[in-house]
């Protein structure tokens, strides 16, 4: 259902050639969340691939500049491959997989550096609204609940692409 949107989304409002860019990210966003759901895990052969789109796209001038493309994947990666180390040493067990280290590197080569918060805060956000209506629906949060947190990285990444495509987020 998010591919149907996001394809949608793309190929209504976005002017060529992004509007087929928005719906194959949509395509590949959504295929590598579903494997998450299922399985917690962002296989490479799905993230890295869009890491090396990402700074294809960015070298041939669609999109951030190459070097901001380029610090964008390594802050992305680097961000959340911290966090999962700090959190292992604190709680002694995973809390991150680095295949989110690898999407979120991903987001960064396509969208630069300077977006990348904008993408962990839509993602955060709309992660943590799906444990609340679950909380208010009376499941039991306890410390060892967990969501796979991919499928909210894909959706903070492409909205955060599609609003640059749409010159709604300039200069980021």
């Amino acid at each position: 259902m998010a591919a149907v949107t996001g394809v949608i989304v793309s190929l209504s409002w976005l002017g060529e050639p992004d509007a087929w860019l928005g719906a194959g990210l949509a395509i590949w966003l959504s295929y590598a969340s579903y494997i998450d759901i299922r399985s917690y895990l962002l296989l490479d052969v799905l993230t890295l691939p869009l890491v090396i789109f990402g700074l294809a796209l960015a070298f041939l001038g669609q999109g951030p500049a190459l070097l901001d493309a380029t610090l964008g994947a390594a802050l992305g990666y680097g961000a959340l491959w911290a966090l999962a180390i700090f959190y292992r040493k604190v709680r002694g067990r995973e809390g991150l997989g680095l295949g989110d280290a690898k999407l979120l590197c991903a987001a960064g080569a396509w969208c630069g550096a300077l977006a990348l918060p904008f993408v962990l805060l839509i993602s955060s956000l709309s992660a943590l609204a799906v444990v609340g209506v679950a909380a208010l629906g009376g499941r039991q949060l306890q410390a060892e609940f967990k969501i796979p947190f991919g499928p909210f990285l894909s959706f903070g990444f492409f909205i955060t692409w599609t609003l640059q495509a749409l010159k709604v987020l300039s200069g980021l």
